[in-house]
């Protein structure tokens, strides 16, 4: 089964959909969406720097995409800049620092647009395990800290009464982001990762009454989304990063449209 390239592309699609289902959720929900896309660009000098030293990608995107979501932290509240301001300040500095790097390796060769935008050959039996061990401890973690983290999200202030110590949950959160990142940089691409975030979230948003509701939707979404993609990047040879977020789209206009009637109809 794992000699096939596409069986192998399918399941780690897969994996990558079940971890990005409930941290998009909390994205749409914290409103961080330009966060994530900070995290994302900040991996191109992640990619780069592991190509200079000989290093694992992954663990050299989670490195950069974590020291990116630190260095952001110490920023908020050592400066007068707002956040969104610090956001595009990071997000763009970090991917224009890992371009001009990129033209320092003239002499090592790799597939730049695979890792921008991903590429279904370049996924491997060890990027499987990566993401789906990667993902176990990623939706172990966020599952013990999920109180904290939700309660956070709805009243930060009485979490932080309650004792549910909310900055170190966030300060988890950011890691896993970058953790996600991390692992999903070979098949979505470095530039493409959040929209895996938030897209099949905001599709299960309009079609959900609960908060569980919601996380299992965008879980599902994603992985039609991830198995649609897939095969048209197969069948019309296109990139797998760019097919899959097409097909998440599409399933989010579906949504639209769907809850649009249903309200037509209430009415």
């Amino acid at each position: 089964m794992f000699d096939d390239f596409f069986m192998r592309a399918l399941i780690a699609g897969i994996g990558i959909a079940i971890v990005t289902g409930p941290l998009g959720c909390l994205v749409i929900w914290r409103r961080l969406s330009y966060f994530g896309d900070t995290l994302s660009h900040s991996a191109l000098l992640g990619v780069t720097l592991a190509y200079a030293f000989s290093i694992n990608i992954s663990l050299s995107v989670f490195i950069i995409s974590g020291a990116v979501a630190l260095l952001l932290l110490s920023l908020q509240k050592r400066t007068k800049l707002a956040g969104d301001s610090l956001l595009g300040l990071l997000a763009h500095s970090t991917l224009a620092i890992g371009l001009v790097l990129i033209g320092f390796l003239s002499s090592i060769r790799f597939d730049l647009m695979g890792l921008l935008f991903g590429d279904i050959l370049a996924v491997t039996i060890e990027d499987i395990f990566i993401i789906w061990f990667g993902g176990l401890i990623i939706l172990g973690i966020l599952f013990y800290i999920w109180k904290s983290i939700f309660a956070a999200t709805v009243n930060y202030d009485l979490a932080a009464a309650e004792g549910m110590k909310p900055d170190l949950s966030n300060f988890i959160f950011t890691l896993l982001l970058a953790g996600v990142i991390a692992i999903s940089i070979k098949m979505i691409g470095a530039l493409l990762i959040t929209g895996l975030l938030l897209i099949p979230a905001a599709t299960a948003r309009s079609l959900s009454s609960n908060p569980r509701q919601m996380v299992i939707l965008s879980i599902l979404v994603g992985i039609i989304s991830v198995i649609l993609g897939l095969f048209s990047s197969l069948e019309l040879n296109t990139a797998s990063g760019p097919s899959i977020i097409v097909a998440a789209l599409v399933l989010f206009i579906l949504s639209l449209i769907s809850f649009k009637r249903s309200g037509t109809l209430q009415k």
